[in-house]
């Protein structure tokens, strides 16, 4: 994809430099007001280290400079988490953390979008809601694989058995981010990766960003774990709903497989993730158990905050994503 359009002092500096050679810069003042300009400067940052942008050089993937202005705004990012965040009480006990990640998802009532998604949503919301969600399903498992060299054992093995799912069993058409482009097909919406950067705002970014800190830091593999397993507690019921919803709305069995794949699938890997993978984490380093449920916690909550920024736009009548016209070349 290409870079978007900045949308901040420390966006429009750090776009202008990455379209440069890769050169040491000084970090520009990164004293960020805007929530809208910190999560895309450091989800541009981040996606250095997947796919990358048509105008930059992949060179400066590890220029120091670089790494050290992304450090700054993982900081402002990590600061954030913490006054949003609340850390959950910690067992003292390993074996108790599968039964302390059915607690918070069971305390943690969201605003209803799944049901309202199966129930009342048209099909411009349905639309936008896949646009936020392309940003993250395009890319589907590839923060969460970050931890797969950093752990051994049972972890390592039931982390690897959900990602081959998530990657489709060694078959393309098979990969949840493939099934999802089918879904955008289905929409009318364009498939191509990050074609809707420009459009999705802050809150969207921050739940994507989330897993890239988590995934690029060996210190926090506690932390994605404990998010992927609330990732996959959660999702079967909310893709049942997602699935009825677009069918109500007309979406053929292509545009829907996502949804249908996610339920069966995300029933099996709940379980692997939360007990397998996460309870052996938690028994082999116990100094880990509070990082599991930590970045379970954070899942849980940019979660709620993302819905509820969804449906309090739909509930004043007005689009969920960035207006057009603040975004250059957007769809």
């Amino acid at each position: 994809m290409r870079l978007p359009a900045p949308r901040g002092p420390v966006t429009t500096v750090l776009f202008e430099r990455l379209t440069r050679p890769p050169h040491p810069f000084d970090p520009p003042s990164l004293g960020v007001e805007d929530d809208e300009d910190l999560q895309l400067a450091l989800f541009t940052c981040y996606e250095l280290h997947y796919q990358g942008f048509e105008e930059v050089d992949d060179a400066w993937e590890w220029e120091p400079s670089l790494l050290a202005v992304r450090r700054t705004l993982e900081r402002r990012f990590e600061e954030w988490l913490a006054r949003t965040v609340p850390p959950p009480p910690t067992t003292g006990e390993p074996e108790r953390v599968c039964r302390a990640l059915t607690d918070l998802v069971a305390e943690a009532e969201g605003p209803p979008l799944a049901a309202f998604l199966e129930r009342k949503a048209g099909p411009d919301q349905f639309r936008e809601f896949v646009v936020h969600r392309s940003i993250y399903h395009l890319k589907e498992a590839d923060p969460h694989t970050w931890a797969l060299p950093r752990l051994c054992g049972r972890a390592k093995a039931a982390l690897a058995e959900i990602q081959a799912d998530e990657y489709g069993g060694g078959r393309r058409e098979r990969m949840h981010s493939e099934l999802f482009r089918a879904t955008m097909r289905g929409l009318d919406l364009d498939d191509s990766y990050g074609a809707y950067l420009d459009r999705v705002p802050a809150i969207t970014l921050a739940t994507v960003n989330l897993m890239s800190l988590f995934g690029l830091h060996r210190a926090r593999r506690g932390a994605l774990l404990g998010h992927l397993a609330v990732f996959e507690m959660t999702s079967s019921l909310p893709n049942l709903r997602y699935g009825r919803g677009l069918r109500r709305l007309g979406g053929d069995a292509t545009a829907c497989r996502f949804y249908d794949e996610h339920v069966l699938a995300d029933a099996v890997h709940e379980q692997i993730a939360a007990h397998d993978m996460c309870g052996d984490l938690a028994a082999t380093e116990p100094a880990l158990t509070g990082d599991i449920l930590y970045g379970a916690a954070c899942a849980l909550t940019l979660d709620r905050l993302f819905a509820e920024h969804v449906l309090d736009r739909w509930s004043r009548g007005t689009t969920s994503l960035r207006e057009a016209s603040l975004a250059v070349g957007s769809p």
